[in-house]
């Protein structure tokens, strides 16, 4: 029960809900949600950006026992029906502009009701810069949250005792290694990380989480999300990410606590108008979904005085389990120039092993292991594929990492990303950190591609600060200063955005299709 039920538990632009509001309005969602036949163990698609509902459909969901699958918005057609189909999920709760497409998409298949949300409830601001229009489309046939919740109130739902086996979430993998697979994510998962983080993370009463990961995404989902639901703080939402909307929330609403990725760190950098007032109130800032270069960290805490601690953590494993501590800076690994992603959080046993599973001495390199309660018991109806994966319930992370002696974990790279020069072995990470160092740099990823001579060629992409410039010849020079000459690039592509998965780790396949990949003319 909460101590204080009157308290803010969300602010949504100038809206806000207390925790009876969220309470009584999940309850009468439920009580909605139980009278269209959703029950114990189904599965319910929410098809959102961060929006008050969300949170108010997790919980109801919850309430009954249900599991919520988060749906990335931008999955359409076959993203979008491939995911609901091997979930056989029963119901889907998208926005309103989406209803007609979403029901065209999903004929045919298991959902038995679609339900609408509008991102213009729960506030009356409108900005314009998040709302194209004030205009609402249609709701849903089977309703809108709102409406279903003003009729089913005072409503609850038929009690359900859970169980730390049950599932609070279906999370499907980003795809970056393969067609998306369901990691079952459940209760007890979710409260090991939640339990776990809050505490490490310095997350206490009287706190204001900001959702900048979005909520479809498990990082999103558990630590922005969950953990506030879950602890007496306030959670901010601001709808999809637009950085000048979510620096004005960090002032606004005195926020203490964040977790996003880097490319989102990286837009609020490139704002002209961002200043160290925005982040006056800030406790902790974390950066999960992708390593972080450590010039990166370091511009960012120059110009604002506040440091971005890593932290890492992947679907599998519920969210963050290895981090920085607050108020740590990481190690930087010498011999590789990475940034330390932290220290492995408490019940989670992480050791770094060969290709035959076995430990190797600490300050040596091999596959990154995980075990834990943080670990989901497998895949989705994918046997095999969590055999592979999880042997004897121990998930192999298909990272290269180094623990060293005092425990800083150092991620290298991902094991398929390796490149071979003339028998040299190069990995992306250490030259995009090399190019990370140049001023001109906003964001690097290099691959290898097909080479007569060497076998492969360090090959790099690039995307340059707003107002500054650099040459393919500059950025060569520049990484022979600092790499050994087998490393560096033999070839620089300036693009305007480095393609990334929603939780903002570059996409480093789609770079390898040169006809994905719109480049631009050298910058000089």
């Amino acid at each position: 029960m909460a101590k204080n039920p009157v308290a803010t538990a969300l602010r949504y632009f100038d809206g806000s809900l207390s925790v009876q509001d969220v309470d009584a309005a999940s309850d009468a969602l439920a009580a909605a949600f139980e009278a269209r036949g959703t029950k114990r163990g189904d599965r319910v698609g929410v098809y959102l950006q961060n929006i008050p509902q969300y949170t108010l459909v997790l919980l109801a969901l919850w309430k009954l026992g249900a599991t919520a699958m988060g749906l990335n918005p931008m999955y359409r057609r076959h993203e979008l029906r491939r995911i609901v189909d091997d979930a056989g999920a029963v119901g889907i709760v998208c926005a309103d502009a989406d209803v007609e497409e979403t029901l065209g998409t999903l004929a045919g298949s298991t959902v038995q009701w679609l339900i609408s949300a509008s991102a213009l409830d729960y506030q009356s601001r409108s900005d314009p810069r998040v709302f194209a229009t004030t205009r609402r489309p249609a709701p849903a046939p089977d309703g809108d949250v709102v409406a279903l919740i003003e009729e089913f109130s005072g409503s609850r739902p038929t009690p359900v005792r859970l169980t730390r086996d049950d599932l609070a979430f279906l999370t499907y993998t980003s795809g970056t290694t393969g067609p998306p697979k369901g990691a079952m994510n459940t209760h007890g998962n979710v409260l090991s990380v939640v339990t776990t983080y809050a505490s490490w993370a310095d997350v206490s009463d009287g706190d204001v989480v900001l959702a900048i990961a979005p909520l479809f995404h498990i990082t999103g989902a558990v630590v922005n999300a969950t953990i506030s639901l879950l602890t007496e703080t306030t959670l901010v939402l601001t709808g999809r990410f637009h950085p000048e909307v979510v620096l004005e929330a960090f002032a606004e609403h005195g926020v203490t606590f964040t977790i996003g990725s880097i490319t989102a760190f990286n837009a609020i950098y490139e704002l002209p108008q961002a200043e160290p007032r925005h982040f006056v109130s800030v406790k902790t800032l974390y950066s999960g979904g992708a390593p972080i270069p450590p010039a990166t960290v370091e511009r960012f805490r120059e110009r604002f005085g506040v440091y971005i601690h890593n932290g890492y953590g992947m679907t599998e494993t519920t969210s963050a389990v290895i981090a920085v501590p607050p108020g740590r800076r990481a190690p930087i690994h010498l011999p590789s120039g990475t940034l330390s992603i932290g220290k492995p959080l408490p019940h989670l046993t992480a050791r770094v092993v060969d290709l035959h599973g076995n430990p190797v001495p600490s300050g040596e390199q091999g596959e990154l292991e995980l075990s834990g309660p943080q670990v989901v018991p497998g895949y989705w109806g994918q046997r095999e594929a969590t055999k592979q994966t999880m042997p004897q319930g121990r998930l192999r992370s298909g990272d290269v990492a180094i623990i060293d002696a005092q425990g800083w974990v150092y991620l290298v790279d991902r094991l398929k990303d390796q490149i071979n020069v003339s028998g040299y072995k190069v990995w992306p990470r250490e030259v995009e950190d090399a190019l990370y160092e140049h001023p001109s740099v906003l964001e690097a990823a290099v691959i290898g591609e097909p080479d007569d001579y060497r076998g492969e060629a360090v090959v790099a992409y690039v995307s340059l600060k707003a107002g500054l410039s650099a040459t393919q010849e500059e950025l060569i020079a520049f990484s022979r200063d600092r790499l050994a000459a087998y490393k560096c690039p033999r070839r620089v592509n300036f693009i305007v955005d480095l393609p990334k998965t929603q939780s903002g780790k570059i996409r480093r396949a789609e770079l390898r299709n040169p006809s994905s990949t719109p480049s631009l003319p050298s910058k000089g």
